[in-house]
């Protein structure tokens, strides 16, 4: 209880010194309906939350919220303008993460690889942190539509006359906040068909949702 006092007075001290109430108060449901509206990270949410559960899947969301936090960060300060002044690079790392993306939908699809629910009998073999998280970090950093739309909503929202950095600070840190509550509710409704299937003994279906997902994804972020 003394801890969430305590972080309830920082948050208020925050907002009321650095933050524009009238723009804060526009700058939250705006952005939750950007975050829970479904996309690219939703959905590997959801896929992740099917195969390798909430708990596991929680590396793939620290990936894509650092990611997140840097798009924002850096779109704020005009940093990501000039990337989509010279795209070359950035498409060839974006058509690189779709390839591999989509090849792990494919493993999933036929019930195979370190992303897919081992069917019964078959011995487990299971992503590593790192690799869920440069999943996440990947999908987050490789969105040209992510970079796009911070540029065009993230600078209404910042008051020139209210000190910049520490405002950037408390508007970023509550965009990650929506962000991770949004990525809990997809990897938990994943979670809970996880178990709808598994009761059928579904597996196989299973994998094919979320593999199919995978792809979805893959294509998604190479053609976006």
């Amino acid at each position: 209880m003394d801890f969430a006092v305590s972080v309830f007075i920082v948050f208020e001290y925050i907002t009321v010194s650095f933050l524009n109430i009238s723009l804060l108060s526009a700058f939250i449901p705006t952005f939750f309906v950007v975050s829970i509206t479904p996309g690219m990270c939703m959905t590997l949410a959801l896929s992740l939350g099917i195969t390798v559960g909430v708990r596991r899947a929680m590396w793939m969301m620290t990936g894509e919220l650092l990611g997140v936090g840097i798009v924002a960060a850096t779109s704020a300060v005009g940093v990501a303008t000039f990337m989509l002044q010279y795209p070359t690079a950035f498409e060839l790392f974006k058509y690189a993460g779709g390839a591999y993306l989509i090849w792990l939908g494919i493993q999933m699809w036929r019930s195979r690889g370190k992303m897919a629910m081992p069917e019964a009998g078959a011995e487990p073999v299971t992503a590593s942190r790192w690799e869920l998280a440069a999943q996440g970090f990947v999908t987050a950093i490789a969105n040209p539509k992510g970079w796009a739309f911070f540029i065009a909503l993230l600078p209404p929202f910042i008051d020139s006359s209210l000190p910049m950095t520490p405002q950037l600070v408390a508007l970023v840190l509550i965009i990650l906040t929506l962000e991770f509550l949004c990525l809990q509710l997809y990897a938990h409704g994943g979670r809970t068909l996880r178990r709808v299937l598994s009761k059928g003994g579904s597996v196989r279906v299973a994998n094919r949702i979320s593999g199919s997902l995978m792809v979805l994804v893959g294509v998604w972020l190479a053609l976006g």
